[in-house]
């Protein structure tokens, strides 16, 4: 995509103090330098360097990619703000990223707008920025317009971040969470839980032998592999806040089909499962922020599960279930005992603070 440039280089502002103050959100000079400072030079945009208050874009470049506007937009409040495996920065340029992808959109570009506590470390906001700014453009996506707010010491946990996105759909994709049809495969793209389990180790609430690093990852060219493999794809969601069970839930629920999942087949890494079991929580609830849920027609099953694992983010897929013509609306698990067991939607907050 072809960026106007500014007519007129500008000098950009610095930074000369260790941490944000009121005053780096008060409009003047002092917002302007740590715009320019902390996003400007990190996300290296033309759209963004002459501080206009939108980004402008040519209508005809858009419409090559495809016929539907895809947009989105997501709020980041993860605690601590870095995790092993990523950090907040990355969590929202991935999770946008994701968002657009799995309606089978061409991400392209984000918004970024933050909300910064006062005493924040400048040097810390440099770190995020840089982290939104490589993660955006191995995700193939631009940073073009954006916020920056500064609150008083408490009214905040440190950095909130708010990311929009926009995509292009190609006119031969539909997608939707109403789409699944019996028979149909289930599939996951991998070990889910991960997310979940690394942000509890960051807390200090649980001690592993094995560290385990978020699944933070863009899942663009992931999907793109996808339904080039299985074109007649019914719906992908990305298993974030409330995991796979709220998302089988969801795709249930709008489809008015059931669901069958097995608990064997189910990839959950063991140090995930065994600290669910000692903490008393359901890996099928823990967040993820790189594993997608893909209903497939039966009869594109196999090659989906094949296209998805010849991928590096996809290496562990598996087939987890299936759409049946059971009860509308209801998910259930075959155990490992040979039982069956309901897995609703999650009731309340399993973990607080994740995305």
């Amino acid at each position: 995509m072809n960026e106007m440039p500014f007519r007129r280089a500008r000098s950009l502002g610095k930074v000369n103090v260790p941490a944000v103050t009121l005053a780096h959100g008060g409009g003047g000079r002092a917002m302007k330098d740590l715009i320019d400072d902390v996003f400007i030079v990190a996300f290296d945009s033309s759209f963004l360097a002459p501080l206009e208050d939108q980004a402008r874009f040519d209508l005809a470049e858009l419409a090559v990619y495809g016929d539907r506007l895809a947009f989105t937009t997501d709020s980041y409040v993860v605690d601590p703000l870095f995790f092993p495996g990523g950090d907040i920065g990355k969590l929202a340029v991935c999770g946008t990223v994701n968002d657009l992808a799995v309606g089978g959109a061409i991400p392209l570009y984000l918004s970024c707008a933050a909300i910064v506590e006062e005493g924040v470390s400048i040097d810390m906001l440099r770190r995020i920025a840089r982290s939104m700014a490589e993660t955006a453009k191995g995700a193939g996506v631009r940073i073009v317009t954006g916020d920056t707010k500064v609150v008083h010491k408490g009214a905040c946990d440190k950095l909130f971040i708010t990311t929009s996105g926009v995509g292009i759909i190609r006119e031969d994709i539909r997608l939707g969470v109403d789409l699944a049809h019996p028979g149909d495969a289930v599939l996951v793209n991998g070990l889910f839980g991960d997310h979940g389990a690394a942000i509890l180790e960051a807390r200090g609430e649980m001690a592993l032998e094995t560290p385990i690093a978020s699944d933070c990852a863009p899942l663009h060219d992931l999907i793109a592999t996808l339904l080039a493999a299985a074109p007649g794809a019914r719906c992908l969601r990305d298993a974030t806040r409330g995991g796979v069970a709220t998302v089988l839930n969801e795709i249930a629920e709008a489809s008015d089909v059931g669901i069958e999942i097995d608990e064997e087949h189910l990839p959950v890494r063991e140090e995930v499962r065994g600290f669910c079991e000692i903490l008393g929580l359901d890996p099928l609830y823990l967040a993820n922020e790189g594993k997608i849920v893909a209903v497939i027609p039966p009869e594109e099953s196999e090659a989906a599960l094949a296209a998805m694992r010849a991928h590096h983010l996809g290496e562990r897929a598996t087939i987890i279930g299936w759409i049946t013509d059971g009860e509308p609306g209801r998910v259930v698990m075959r155990t490992v005992l040979g039982g069956q067991r309901i897995v609703d939607m999650l009731v309340g907050e399993q973990l607080p603070r994740i995305c």
